[in-house]
């Protein structure tokens, strides 16, 4: 699911949009100053464009490159365009796998 022209976007749609619980989107707010979602008068999260990528950064770090939390930091920190690039490589590949393992299986060559 990618994201659309919305200003905002719930924790909820967030959490489906990066694969990530919830819980885990609340979890690095605490942990890195670069995620700072506005916050309704009530309380509630509202996540911009801006915020969601930052999200995926963030994981490409944590998951793909199996950062720590601190490495990640510093990471963020000294190259934020370099891993922006680098997520987005990946992502990209990661969905071109995706496309080829759905045509071997429509195809049957993936069977032997």
């Amino acid at each position: 699911m990618e994201t659309t022209d919305k200003l905002y976007y719930s924790v909820s749609e967030v959490s489906e949009l990066t694969e990530l619980p919830a819980s885990t989107l609340r979890f690095w707010e605490s942990q890195f100053t670069e995620l700072r979602p506005h916050r309704t008068p009530k309380g509630q999260r509202r996540y911009t464009t801006k915020d969601i990528e930052t999200i995926r950064m963030l994981r490409f770090l944590l998951y793909d490159r199996g950062l720590k939390l601190e490495a990640a930091r510093e990471e963020l920190k000294r190259n934020r365009e370099g891993v922006d690039k680098r997520a987005e490589v990946v992502k990209r590949l990661q969905d071109i796998r995706t496309r080829l393992m759905k045509i071997l299986e429509a195809t049957g060559a993936g069977r032997r």
